[in-house]
């Protein structure tokens, strides 16, 4: 039996799967994670759209290549679908997504109830964020929460995961089973304290964390050596944050109107140094991640593509960290055929019908 067969339901439905011994969710990542396969992940960036379509054209490219997919909370503090609503349609078509909750926008009574919500559609991994204020997003009158924070959060689902209880104390019916994770930026000062601030958000409940951007390999290293240092490393799977940049001109205003994202002047230089840019940041990206999936610690990446989504399949493929494993991919079942041809059916003889019933008039 493969890995595949593994991460599927018996009973032909994709999600939740059956409980394992040693696992907090009945989801495909932390299953990935625990065999100690090398972990992939990506973000669909939500559309500003009441159309599923718009989701699930954005799901499909991802097929075969990711393990989860992010649903983004309003990153940026700006409005888009909601990582609830973007959930849902995931779950519904077998997608394993990890819901992203962030604490600008809900107080605490919302998102216990979201995370119920959550994994009642079958979500087995959400991460936990504080989230950009609201001055960062094009709303910047919108009144902020942040009646929780990412470490709060944690301790939060936590406490709903292992001791079947709200913060109120009211005891749960059925606990939610989840993964959880959180945010690391080793990138931004004070860097002594990155390591440090990680192993408080492993004591809040962390299990899995996924890193801003690196461009910065050296940086990203010295790091991790800490987080070894410190046991974080036995405790959490971390996934290292990649992504290709379009060109010179977008390096440069990332890095100067994007808090957190840290980019050398080494890689601003070889993009300008490329007869096609685009197609270098792409090999930028493949480069780091090769690179970084040699550093002891590293369990995963999670690639984020913004607008070059299309890319992700060909840098997980050409990077070569699957080793010939093949994640999850929704395929067209037999009786989701039987559905299409019988309505087809249908619509055929209804129009074949009124056409009948046309010339019987006419006559």
């Amino acid at each position: 039996m493969n890995a595949r067969q593994l991460d599927e339901n018996p009973a032909g439905i994709h999600l939740p799967l059956d409980p394992l011994p040693g696992h907090t969710s009945r989801g495909r990542l932390e299953r990935v994670l625990r065999r100690g396969e090398f972990a992939v992940t990506t973000e669909l960036n939500p559309p500003d759209s009441a159309d599923p379509e718009d989701v699930y054209n954005r799901a499909k490219i991802f097929d075969g290549w990711v393990d989860a997919i992010n649903a983004v909370d309003a990153s940026g503090a700006n409005c888009h679908m909601s990582s609830v609503g973007i959930c849902a349609l995931l779950t519904r078509m077998g997608y394993a997504p990890i819901m992203q909750i962030a604490c600008r926008d809900k107080n605490r009574i919302a998102i216990q109830g979201d995370v119920l919500g959550g994994a009642a559609m079958g979500v087995a991994n959400m991460l936990c964020l504080t989230g950009d204020g609201v001055q960062a997003g094009d709303q910047p009158g919108a009144k902020p929460v942040f009646d929780l924070d990412s470490m709060s959060l944690l301790e939060t689902i936590r406490i709903m995961r292992d001791n079947g209880k709200f913060l109120s104390g009211r005891k749960l019916t059925t606990p939610p089973q989840v993964f959880l994770g959180c945010a690391v930026n080793p990138f931004a000062p004070p860097y002594d304290f990155r390591p440090i601030h990680l192993g408080k958000k492993i004591a809040a409940g962390a299990q899995f964390a996924q890193t801003q951007y690196c461009f910065d390999v050296p940086m990203f290293k010295t790091f991790m050596q800490k987080a070894r240092d410190l046991g974080h490393t036995e405790k959490l799977f971390l996934l290292c944050g990649v992504g290709p940049l379009a060109s010179a001109k977008t390096a440069k205003w990332i890095r100067s109107n994007v808090p957190g994202i840290h980019i050398p002047d080494a890689v601003i230089k070889r993009l300008e140094g490329a007869q096609d840019q685009k197609k270098e940041g792409k090999q930028l990206c493949i480069d780091i991640i090769n690179e970084v999936k040699e550093i002891p610690g590293v369990a995963g990446i999670h690639v984020m593509a913004y607008r070059q989504e299309e890319y992700v399949a060909e840098i997980v493929d050409e990077s070569g960290v699957l080793k010939g494993r093949q994640p999850w991919q929704r395929e067209i079942r037999r009786d989701d055929q039987i559905v299409a041809e019988r309505l087809d059916h249908i619509l055929h003889d209804e129009i074949t019908e009124t056409q009948v019933d046309m010339v019987k008039t006419a006559h």
